[in-house]
């Protein structure tokens, strides 16, 4: 995913979990500091791309804090779905299950 583009809206931030946001926050600040380093040697392109990453920063530090003083909800961590048995897998579980009675 890429920092500073319209993917790290508010709405899509709500469906990470609390260590992605770490590690997107790790990411975006790493990016800041490389486009600092860029900036004061001469080699930065984009000046507007700055401004974009630390909207990132402040961005995912709101939706940390509000998770912590319970503002906005933390997902529900998801489950391995289980797959559908089939009908012969069935029938001979059952079979199975006979001959061991």
């Amino acid at each position: 995913m890429a920092i500073g583009t319209k993917e790290l809206a508010a709405s899509e931030l709500d469906t990470f979990e609390d260590q992605r946001l770490t590690e997107e926050l790790r990411k975006a600040k790493e990016e800041l500091f490389n486009l600092r380093f860029q900036s004061a040697t001469g080699q930065l392109e984009s000046h507007g791309r700055i401004r974009a990453v630390k909207r990132d920063i402040a961005r995912l530090y709101t939706v940390i804090r509000e998770r912590e003083l319970g503002i906005r909800a933390t997902p529900e961590p998801t489950a391995p779905k289980k797959a559908k048995k089939s009908k012969a897998k069935k029938a001979d579980e059952a079979v199975a299950e006979g001959e061991a009675e």
